[in-house]
């Protein structure tokens, strides 16, 4: 009698197919088919969202996927989630799960790494779960904050109130709104000038290089001259006036004469005033010196 029949051959196909799909489904929702991993556990409060197969990240990187769920009796009432984690992964002491959901809405679990590099979460121990602060649960916590500040806000706002009712702050608006004008014109001739100043200043160089071309002329010039030699001859101009002082201070010659003897003073002061009188004389009765006549006639 043969074994391997119709009927046995049928059946296990069916066994086989219902293994495949068995590790099929596993494989689809992300669980190893081979032992390959590690697991641990994670107690949270609030699991919504949250279901086998969901993946767990660390670092933004994925290590492991959601095995099992199962809510704990006990009276804490926590949920245990099974997470099966690579193989290679060590999760130090001090860290915890965060369980998060992305733009989508689909819920994963973060693992956050403490800083302790020596101490690691044995294989099997439980992982501290937490929920992952949101923007809705920041808001919440800056609520009263908030709170506190709102009467310091309605003061400031009536201050401000005050301060725009203010007629002065109208007119100091203006005045700065006429300052800016001001401001833009004496830009626009600071503008000009610069202008100017670049078409100038081109001209201005070449004269300058002129002025320093004759400054170095003259300086070469200056450096021509024989100074020991300019120097005898001022001695020597000045010893010639020190033996003309000397000439005149003393009789000889007709300066020193005149500058000391007083009876030469006084002759051709009085040669000075004979002449004079003669000059008078002569303007009175110029016929005593001069004769003259038509017909040759003496005017006795």
């Amino acid at each position: 009698m043969k074994f391997f029949t119709k009927e046995v051959k049928i059946a296990l196909i069916a066994i086989i197919g219902i293994v495949v799909l068995f590790y099929g489904l596993k494989f689809l929702k992300g669980l190893h088919l081979f032992s390959s991993t590690t697991s641990y556990y994670v107690a949270f409060n609030d699991v919504s969202g949250l279901s086998p197969s969901s993946p767990v990240y660390a670092n933004g990187y994925r290590v492991g996927v959601v095995k099992t769920m199962n809510y704990d009796y006990s009276p804490q009432g926590k949920i245990i989630a099974e997470l099966d984690l690579d193989k290679n992964m060590r999760v130090p002491r001090g860290s915890h799960a965060e369980l998060a959901s992305d733009l989508l809405g689909n819920i994963k679990i973060n693992i956050v790494f403490s800083d302790d590099p020596i101490h690691m979460i044995s294989v099997g121990d439980t992982i501290p779960g937490e929920l992952e602060a949101g923007m809705m649960n920041k808001v919440g916590k800056m609520l009263p904050a908030i709170e506190k500040m709102l009467p310091k806000l309605d003061s400031i706002l009536l201050n401000l109130n005050l301060l725009l009712a203010d007629p002065a702050l109208r007119n100091t608006l203006h005045n700065v709104e006429g300052m800016t004008g001001n401001l833009n014109a004496a830009s626009a001739d600071l503008k000009n000038l610069s202008a100017s100043l670049n078409r100038e200043i081109p001209g201005m160089m070449s004269k300058t290089n002129e002025v320093l071309d004759n400054t170095q002329q003259l300086t070469g010039n200056l450096a021509a001259i024989n100074v020991a030699e300019m120097t005898a001859k001022v001695n020597q101009t000045l010893a010639n006036v020190e033996q003309m002082t000397q000439k005149l201070n003393s009789n000889e010659g007709t300066l020193g004469l005149l500058m000391r003897d007083a009876s030469l003073y006084q002759n051709l002061t009085s040669t000075a005033a004979s002449a004079d009188s003669l000059l008078i004389d002569l303007r009175q009765h110029p016929k005593r010196y001069v004769h003259f006549s038509i017909f040759g006639k003496k005017d006795k």
